[in-house]
């Protein structure tokens, strides 16, 4: 009895010192985040230093430059979705090759861009010119569909 105590006792330790850490861990990325709050879900917390995610913008500055009538190429995600897991790594790397600017929304983060884009799925790619959306790609795509994206879309 005495032994299973102890071991009870040595696991809840353990318990909080994980706790402990994480939380250490966390408030280090969350220091100067591009959320402009430290209220996020630990999913976003994880990607704050993965470096293809650090075109964050928040949905005010998307509606500002969709608005102005400049070209914007807006990807909006979620940091739970397995697409998105998959898509993203193909996804910036193909975009600074060609010299895309991609504007990632985190729309976990800000659930008002599912209606406001009309967004059904996620990994979403959304290009705009002229306040208006000209073409969207949806869901995980290979990266020769990305390129011609590219190419045939925000390029053109």
């Amino acid at each position: 009895m005495k032994k299973l105590g102890i071991i009870g006792g040595v696991v809840i330790v353990l318990f909080i010192v994980i706790i402990l850490l994480t939380n250490l861990s966390n408030k280090d990325k969350l220091e100067n985040n591009p959320y402009g709050t430290n209220n996020l879900r630990q999913s976003t917390i994880d990607l704050l230093d993965d470096e293809n995610y650090q075109n964050i913008i928040l949905p005010d500055a998307l509606e500002e430059k969709i608005a102005s009538g400049e070209p914007v190429t807006a990807y909006l995600f979620s940091p739970e979705c397995p697409h998105c897991k998959n898509m993203t790594p193909k996804l910036m790397p193909i975009a600074d090759e060609m010299g895309v600017e991609i504007d990632q929304l985190n729309i976990l983060e800000y659930q008002a861009g599912w209606d406001d884009y009309n967004v059904e799925a996620t990994p979403t790619l959304i290009h705009f010119k002229d306040g208006k959306e000209v073409n969207r790609l949806v869901g995980d795509a290979p990266e020769e569909t990305i390129r011609q994206f590219f190419n045939e879309v925000v390029l053109k």
